[in-house]
């Protein structure tokens, strides 16, 4: 059987870019002893489109950086961490000073479409600072001590696809659904400070659900093709901010990866 020179997988949330593609290897036996490594990673609570390489290809990891993106993304306004997402300590509540309509997040959409933005990296990210991932000086309690760089990005097209309300206790319930997809890490290296801080981070959501039991919660849906490098942790941050609030993403889909090519007006991804 003829092994391909790379594997789109579809990743579920809690599983982390390496044990999916340890778990297709499994299911394949001729992927015994081939290597395999993935290129442009997945947060263990995004889920989709999981590009990985296969054996000599590899080798050509660099070749791959620079695929275009497509995600779908549940941004949530007023609540914000300090990893962009529920996996993350929280912030104090800061509303939208109005509630947003439809059409005002249809308006931000046009007006974002088509701009390069350049936006900070997410304090919890692998992007290294003076010789250190940024992750780690967050752990330490040490972000004070640096100035966190900014990453460049087109952003081609983003489309509103709808927005809904949830109360407060049940966003803590989705929360914390999701933290227990991901199993306990014990490896102190990899857990990003004692697996994950998860026992902070619970407690950070069960005294929103207590100090927030009702209050209702603006969730928008939105679809986003962008250049590799932007963050949708980062970008759900910047939408909060047009409405005077904060914001993290709730849910992260990759839905595409590819080339986005334009043709007679229409975009489309092509194959990789």
């Amino acid at each position: 059987m003829k092994i391909p020179k790379y594997i789109v997988l579809e990743k579920k949330v809690g599983e982390t870019p390496l044990s999916c593609a340890e778990t297709y290897r499994a299911q394949h036996p001729e992927l015994a002893g081939v290597p395999l490594a993935y290129a442009g990673r997945l947060d263990p609570l995004a889920s989709g489109k999981l590009l990985v390489l296969v054996g000599d290809e590899c080798k050509q990891q660099e070749k791959y950086h620079g695929l275009d993106k497509e995600y779908v993304i549940d941004v949530v306004l007023g609540v914000g961490s300090d990893t962009g997402d529920v996996m993350g300590r929280l912030q104090p509540v800061e509303a939208p000073k109005a509630v947003p309509t439809a059409l005002a997040f249809s308006e931000l959409t046009e007006k974002l479409s088509g701009k390069t933005l350049s936006l900070p990296y997410p304090a919890f990210s692998a992007k290294t600072v003076q010789g250190k991932p940024l992750h780690t000086w967050a752990v330490e309690g040490r972000l004070h001590e640096i100035t966190i760089p900014k990453q460049t990005a087109p952003l081609y097209a983003m489309s509103f696809l709808g927005m809904r309300t949830i109360p407060g206790y049940a966003l803590a319930e989705v929360a914390l659904a999701k933290m227990n997809t991901i199993p306990p890490v014990t490896d102190l290296r990899k857990a990003l400070g004692n697996d994950f801080r998860r026992g902070d981070i619970r407690e950070d959501w069960h005294q929103f659900a207590k100090a927030h039991d009702a209050t209702p919660f603006v969730v928008a849906t939105f679809r986003v093709s962008c250049g590799s490098g932007m963050y949708m942790r980062t970008l759900a941050n910047e939408i909060a901010k047009h409405f005077g609030a904060i914001g993290l993403c709730l849910e992260i889909n990759r839905a595409k990866i590819g080339k986005l090519r334009t043709f007679l007006g229409f975009k489309f991804f092509q194959n990789i």
